[in-house]
């Protein structure tokens, strides 16, 4: 049995308990009660979310036990004092954990515990640089939808809890059983933690089912051609009512979005494989390494030799030894 105690802070944001029917449905595809959560607070009984919602807590001692914490976030970790004595528990509890992990803002509290001192962690992307300029021990990497540095784990902002619990239940109980999870919870894609908390899909921000439907089929055939006809087909529209279309919805032209989403997995498989830069542009569906490098150099003024060798560095452990 995995024990998950959940620290709510007064005045946590809700989205944090959501989480806990990713543990539930855990325990439905596994065919067995694997998990069991828990509700804590630095006071115990009563504790409202931002939003007012009342929740029963459990008294957070430093003789609490959990497998795995689960920190809570609030709504303006800036304007939020956390009491001290409720750090300084989370850290004696932490440290016989299993694994502790910051939720969205939950970070500010891992942090302000001593927590994430010399490790790699990620929060909302609007408080990533205040944590960084207040916790400098920590490596805030602010465009990570979570991050997990050893024992210690983090998340971007609101959904993307999601997919650090989802993460924990890979971890756990195996991809299968995490895939089967995220499509029960009908969520729309189960997300890697060092992709990035910014979409090109939400960026292009599609307006029309068609239009969004087009887009899913070109990221999911990165690898082919993608021309318009095809595109149009997915979305059951003419070219010329295709591309007429895709322009007033998304403010590009076809081709350039597609380039967009070719970008994004490309940097994806270079940050976190070994495969070949020539490997990355035949599977994104670049013409080859140097088509692939102008690209790169035009969205993001970096080759892409440039961005692998960087996310080396930031994987790399305290010691210099990259983490396997």
């Amino acid at each position: 049995m995995h024990r998950l105690g959940y620290v709510l802070p007064h005045g946590f944001q809700v989205m944090a308990l959501g989480t806990q029917a990713v543990f539930e449905f855990a325990n439905l595809v596994a065919g067995a009660p694997f998990y069991t959560v828990a509700n804590y607070s630095s006071t115990g009984g009563e504790v409202r979310s931002s939003l007012g919602l009342a929740v029963q807590t459990r008294v957070l001692t430093a003789r609490s036990h959990a497998d795995t914490w689960m920190v809570a976030g609030v709504i303006d970790p800036l304007a939020t004092p956390f009491p001290p004595g409720l750090l300084r528990v989370l850290g004696k509890c932490s440290a016989r954990a299993r694994r502790t992990a910051g939720l969205c803002t939950g970070a500010f509290l891992l942090a302000q515990a001593g927590l994430l001192d010399g490790r790699r962690a990620t929060t909302h992307w609007s408080f990533a640089e205040a944590l960084q300029q207040r916790h400098p021990r920590t490596q805030v990497e602010p465009d990570r939808i979570f991050i997990a540095d050893g024992p210690v784990w983090t998340s971007a902002g609101m959904t993307a809890e999601f997919d650090l619990a989802l993460g924990l239940v890979e971890k756990d109980l195996g991809v299968d059983v995490a895939r089967d999870v995220a499509h029960r919870l009908v969520m729309h894609q189960f997300r890697s933690g060092g992709q990035s908390q910014h979409s090109e899909i939400l960026k292009l921000a599609p307006r029309s089912d068609r239009i969004q439907r087009a887009l899913e089929h070109a990221r999911r055939n990165l690898a082919r051609p993608l021309r318009v006809d095809e595109l149009a087909e997915a979305a059951s529209l003419s070219p010329r009512q295709f591309s007429r279309i895709f322009t007033a919805e998304t403010g590009k032209s076809p081709a350039r979005a597609v380039e967009g989403l070719r970008l994004e997995a490309a940097r994806l498989m270079i940050e976190q494989s070994r495969h070949s830069l020539e490997v990355v542009a035949r599977e994104t569906g670049f013409r080859d390494g140097r088509h692939m490098r102008e690209v790169f150099l035009r969205g993001f003024g970096l080759p892409p030799q440039a961005l692998r060798r960087d996310a080396r560095i930031r994987t790399a452990r305290p010691d210099g030894v990259p983490s396997p």
